[in-house]
């Protein structure tokens, strides 16, 4: 039997690398990794920069890896597919509902859908303007008010009755086109007895809120009713075909009243040097009895300014520097609400109809304050350039943003330094403060449907119920708020009547930057929903309860949702609905493209998908002793029981006090009775 053996040892061969150093040749025995360090150059730096690469490709895949097998362990959102459609021509720029009508914003100018059917009943492009912002509201009688923006920034003031527009007012249009502002805000609070808008132009910034003569529109409509039917039935026999209808039958023989300009309100001043003698001249500015204002009656000289200001850029100029610190004085942009009625804003000898504003709330980019204007000045008085805010909430940082309950009576304010405070402006007082611990930086709050009984309509904040009943009715027994921040992570913030505020972190910061957060919309029909926009053109509704996103709104596979990063869409909160534009796809080199020839609206009917069961009514919360509430708290308690009892406290009063008659005269009978008895007795004996 042959056996294979060596003629040699086994052994290392010595190394054959010329450029290799001659001492230390087994020094790879002892260390082998520094084998790499012995490559000539310039392989070493590529051999380096390729393990980085490698490394670098290696961490993004076990991330990757690992987000993909965590969305594995979430419960997938249940996909809910469009109930309805309709087509638009042109490419739609903005939706709004009103009533039984779609409004929508097209490159050319609007057109009216009907929520029944969504067939076009209405279009105007007279001035051939692409319209960029559209809000609607009813007014009842068929009649609607419209605040369209177009790409000019003009603001256009329609009135929409009886399946026509009419053209009521540009409440910026000037004969000067150098002298024209542009309007980047509108607001039309409910029952649309205002308007208000925010301009603009190449130094500055104001906001003007008109009075819209609504009542004057509603005559004047149903004056010219019959004479509108007559027009179009004449003008059908005498056209060929019902499509050859003009597109408004009275829209050139009504002239609608113009809203009358009502306030104007301009940002602050930057706070100078006093003009004030002494401290006797500047108690005289005061003599209103106000005590709080925006710091203008000081007694801070103009040099005292200057060597405080010198003072601070000299200690930290070397960081003003570096952050590259611009100083504006004058702010540029605002946020602005209108309020109902409230103990802030009027006193008790006010008359007011608790469903019309009555003030206005404003705080400018920058500033600290939240000033309130109140809405009940003469119509015959000049409009003051120089408006004074008859309320100032300082706040301790720069205001962020700001959002109003659907009542009016909860106000809830986010500073720069990432601290909310919510306030009850009935009461007014603070319900809660809380801070995000973390460096992010607000970008918007939103109230969120938390009430038990928002379906029986006793929380005026959730389920939108008459405001009147804000001041002395139930109130919200938990405050919830949505809170975005710039990095799309979320915040729940709960603000309970009785007891400390707690703020959750939803969602944190998304790893994928397609899943960055494009908007948010609360849904009121249901308790702590929010709808969510990304910019990959998902929709989700996520149940804050759970911090889930329970269910995913898909167009079809043709569509998408465009642009992602500013989708066109509305919630109709009256019929329960989205309203959703999506663009038709084509197929380009494995990519998608857009066809922006025409858009399609889509319509998701919440009441044809189990949301109910994912938002279940909530069990009304365990009432605590009165033990543990706080003395003011026991008062409103007793005092909101006596006032409910009073009616039937009274009667019983009555029921007593006849009760108690009864009761001596049938005592003082008894003894008479007695008294007689006795007589009776010593008579005998």
């Amino acid at each position: 039997m042959a056996v294979n053996t060596w003629k040699h040892p086994l052994g290392i061969p010595p190394p054959s690398e010329k450029d290799w150093p001659k001492e230390d040749e087994d020094f790879f025995l002892l260390d082998p990794d520094r084998k790499r360090d012995v490559l000539p150059q310039p392989f070493r730096m590529i051999n380096k920069l390729v393990m980085q690469v490698f490394e670098s490709a290696m961490e993004i895949i076990e991330r990757r890896e690992m987000l993909r097998e965590a969305q594995k362990l979430k419960v997938q959102p249940q996909k809910c597919f469009p109930t309805a459609e309709f087509q638009v021509n042109e490419r739609a720029n903005c939706l709004a509902v009103s009533g039984k009508y779609v409004f929508v914003g097209l490159s050319v100018g609007l057109t009216a859908f009907n929520t029944c059917d969504f067939k076009d009943v209405c279009a105007w492009d007279a001035a051939k303007t692409e319209i960029c912002a559209i809000h609607a509201l009813d007014l009842g009688n068929e009649c609607h008010v419209l605040l369209a923006v177009d790409e000019m920034g003009l603001a256009w003031l329609f009135c929409f009755h009886k399946e026509s527009f009419l053209l009521v007012k540009i409440l910026n249009e000037v004969e000067d086109i150098s002298q024209r502002s542009t309007c980047v805000e509108v607001v039309l609070p409910r029952g649309g007895d205002y308007a208000g808008i925010l301009l603009q132009d190449s130094t500055k910034a104001w906001l003007e809120i008109y009075q819209l003569p609504k009542d004057s529109w509603l005559t004047e409509m149903e004056k010219n009713a019959g004479a509108a039917e007559e027009l179009a039935c004449s003008e059908r026999r005498s056209s060929c075909s019902p499509e050859e209808l003009p597109v408004s039958a009275i829209q050139a023989d009504i002239e609608l009243d113009p809203p009358v300009l009502l306030l104007t309100v301009r940002p602050p001043k930057p706070i100078t040097g006093t003009s004030f003698k002494d401290p006797l001249d500047a108690l005289k500015k005061v003599d209103d009895g106000s005590m709080l204002g925006l710091g203008y009656n000081h007694l801070i000289k103009d040099s005292q300014w200057e060597l405080q200001e010198a003072i601070f850029r000299s200690t930290y100029q070397e960081y003003l520097e570096a952050e590259g610190v611009v100083k504006e004085d004058i702010p540029r942009y605002a946020t602005f609400h209108f309020l109902l009625p409230s103990r802030i804003l009027m006193g008790p000898e006010m008359e007011v109809q608790p469903d019309i504003p009555v003030g206005i709330g404003v705080h400018w980019d920058g500033n600290h304050n939240f000033c309130l204007y109140l809405l009940n000045h003469s119509l015959k008085e000049k409009v003051d350039s120089d408006l004074k805010p008859d309320v100032v909430w300082p706040c301790a940082a720069p205001i962020a943003c700001s959002a109003v309950s659907s009542c009016s009576r909860y106000l809830a304010l986010a500073g720069e330094d990432a601290t909310i405070t919510i306030w009850d402006k009935h009461l007014g007082y603070p319900l809660s403060v809380a801070a995000i611990l973390e460096e992010r930086f607000i970008r918007s709050i939103h109230f969120l449907c938390g009430s038990p009984a928002a379906s029986d309509e006793t929380d005026p904040v959730c389920c939108g119920a008459d405001p009147a009943c804000c001041g002395a009715g139930p109130v919200c027994p938990i405050i919830q708020l949505l809170v975005l921040c710039t990095d799309s992570s979320f915040y729940l913030v709960k603000a309970p009547m009785a007891g400390k505020s707690s703020i959750t972190l939803l969602a944190d910061r998304p790893e994928n930057p397609n899943l960055t957060v494009s908007a948010v919309v609360p849904v009121l029909a249901f308790p702590s929903s929010v709808l969510i926009f990304s910019w990959d053109g998902t929709v989700s509704l996520m149940n804050t309860d759970t911090s889930q996103a329970v269910y995913c709104f898909c167009t079809p596979p043709s569509h998408a949702v465009a642009p992602p990063w500013q989708p066109v869409f509305t919630v109709d909160s009256v019929n329960c609905c989205l309203l959703l534009r999506g663009d038709e796809q084509q197929q380009v080199d494995d990519r998608f493209q857009s066809k922006a020839t025409h858009s399609t609206i889509f319509v998701f009917d919440f009441n044809s998908y189990p949301l109910k069961e994912a938002f279940p009514k909530k069990p009304d919360l365990p009432l605590k002793p009165l033990q543990e509430l706080q003395w003011f708290e026991r008062c409103n308690i007793f005092l909101h029981d006596r006032f409910h009892f009073l009616p039937e406290r009274q009667q019983i009063l009555l029921e007593m006090e006849e009760q108690e008659y009864w009761d001596c005269l049938q005592a003082q009978a008894a003894a008479m009775d007695k008294e007689r008895e006795k007589v009776k007795g010593g008579k005998k004996q």
